[in-house]
Formats: structure tokens, C-alpha cells, sequence
């Protein structure tokens, strides 16, 4: 089996030399470039995410000899796992791939590349795209000047980790009505992460009016659970039954996601209502007893 083929089946179906196939071409230098790109952002699956992994592909970025094409999907695919480091920390060790010390060496490697003014624009973008995914202290400056920047794949890049940092609600409702869309699609996807209220009348829109641009749309659709799950149900209702495929799915998939924190909330609530109850009987009891 080769990189190709593994690309075209899903990571749960890899066989188990998987991360073997993809070492291999992530260490032949003299390999087909488009052959090391691919495996380089299959290596970011937590599936065969490792220690191994991740110093091979921090090896690859560090590199200014490599292509520009390689050391940007290497950058990219330290995304997952620093999230998944992010989110579940270290206390278990069998809940991130990597260890504690590795998962500090890619931040810190990342930060390093960032702020060196002769790694390619391109490269400092996916850098900064993948380590937003861990936020830390230095990302708030670094957003807010890739959002001045007047290249717009810096503002994309920018709304990208607004998505991920606190902080950005009003840079993120400015892009939701720019007139360029990869930027406003930018915009949606941030705002469902951030679960701004103040977005929902744009969703509202870009739904009902089911634009010609698809990405748009199924960003509007994931967005939506997010932003107001309550509300969910009844604007993407009639999308369930579209023609389209991927839209019907995504409708659905969003609906039941819906579903799922409107049944977390109520589950809270009632735990609420039973811990006052409780804490009313007690009161009751005391009282009897003081008779």
C-alpha cells in the first residue's frame, strides 16, 4: 500500500504499518514533492500521530531546503493533536498521542518559526493556523496583525484563529459582510466556534437564501447549532430533504447536534431544580427539628 492509497480510505480503516508507509516518504527527501505533501497531512491524524511523527514533521518545517509545499502541510497537521492537548491534557496518558514534553516542543518550535521574518509567508500562515488550536499569549497580537494585513489570505488566515482565541467577536461580525467570500465563509465557520449570538441573523440569511457559493452554505448550517441550538431545528428543517447530498447530511448532522445541547441544557437544569428541591427539604427537616 502506498501514500496515495491511503489517502483515498478513512484513517479508521488504515492498516496498522500505516505510520510506517507515511515515515517512509516523509524521510525520502529525493521523493515526489506532491507524494511528501500528501503524507505529511495524513501524518496529522491522531490515528498515527506520535513522538516519531511529530519530530520528523518538526524536522521538515525547520528546514528551509525543503519544499515550501511540504513544510506548509507539516505545519498543518500539528493542528489536531495540539487541540487535542489543548482539550485534554496530560493527566491521562492514553488521551493525547504525544507526550507532554513533545506536545511543548511543537509550541515552542511553531512560535520560533512564526517570528522569523525569513520563513515564507506561507509557511508562517499554516504555523499560525495550526498553534491557534493551542491558544497562548503571543496569538492575540499575531491575529490582530495578520487581520491589518491587506493580503487577504492573511485576514483568512486571521479569522481562522479568531475562531479559536477569545477576544475577536467584533473583527469576526465586520468579515461577516465582506464582499469577498472566502473571507465571509471565514467569518461563519468563526462565529458558530465562538457561538456568537450576534451572527445569527447572517446565518438566518445565508440559509434562506441558499447561495450559489456551497461552502458558504454548509458553513451557515454547521454554524447554526452552535450559535443558537434552540433555533436550529426549524431554520434547517427543509434543508434535511435537499436534493443535495452533502447539504441534507450536513442539515441533519447539525439538527442532531442541536438536539444534543438543548438535552445538555435541560439535563443541567433539571439537575438544578432537583438540587433545590433537595436543598428545600432540608430547610423543611431543620425547621422540624428546631420544633
Amino acid at each position: 500500500m502506498d501514500v496515495k492509497t491511503l489517502a483515498e480510505i478513512p484513517s479508521w480503516e488504515w492498516p496498522s504499518d500505516a505510520g510506517t508507509i507515511l515515515l517512509g516518504v516523509l524521510r525520502d527527501a529525493h521523493g515526489p514533492e506532491a507524494d511528501r505533501a500528501l503524507a505529511a497531512r495524513l501524518a496529522g491524524d491522531l490515528v498515527i500521530m506520535s513522538d516519531e511523527v511529530a519530530d520528523v514533521l518538526l524536522s521538515i518545517i525547520q528546514n528551509d531546503g525543503e519544499p515550501e509545499e511540504v513544510r506548509k502541510r507539516a505545519a498543518i497537521a500539528f493542528g489536531p493533536v495540539l487541540e487535542e492537548g489543548d482539550v485534554q491534557g496530560f493527566d491521562d496518558f492514553e488521551e493525547v498521542p504525544i507526550t507532554e514534553e513533545t506536545y511543548r516542543r511543537i509550541r515552542k518550535t511553531l512560535h520560533t518559526l512564526f517570528d522569523e521574518a525569513d520563513v515564507p509567508d506561507g509557511v508562517r500562515r499554516r504555523v499560525l493556523e495550526a498553534s491557534v488550536r493551542a491558544p497562548d499569549r503571543w496569538h492575540a497580537k499575531a491575529l490582530r496583525t495578520a487581520w491589518a494585513s491587506d493580503d487577504n489570505r492573511w485576514k483568512a488566515t486571521a479569522l481562522f484563529g479568531m475562531g479559536f482565541v477569545a477576544g475577536f467577536d467584533e473583527e469576526i461580525l465586520e468579515a461577516l459582510e465582506s464582499p469577498n467570500p472566502d473571507l465571509r465563509c471565514e467569518a461563519v465557520v468563526a462565529a458558530g466556534r465562538r457561538e456568537i449570538d450576534g451572527a445569527w441573523p447572517y446565518i438566518e440569511e445565508i440559509v434562506d437564501s441558499k447561495p450559489a457559493d456551497k461552502p458558504l452554505l454548509l458553513a451557515a448550517i454547521d454554524a447554526a447549532a452552535g450559535i443558537r441550538p434552540e433555533d436550529t431545528r426549524d431554520l434547517l428543517q427543509d434543508l434535511v430533504d435537499s436534493r443535495d447530498e452533502e447539504i441534507a447530511a450536513a442539515a441533519e448532522e447539525a439538527i442532531s447536534m442541536a438536539d444534543a445541547l438543548l438535552g445538555e441544557g435541560y439535563e443541567a437544569e433539571d439537575e438544578e431544580d432537583d438540587d433545590v428541591e433537595e436543598d428545600e427539604e432540608d430547610e423543611e427537616d431543620e425547621e422540624d427539628d428546631d420544633r
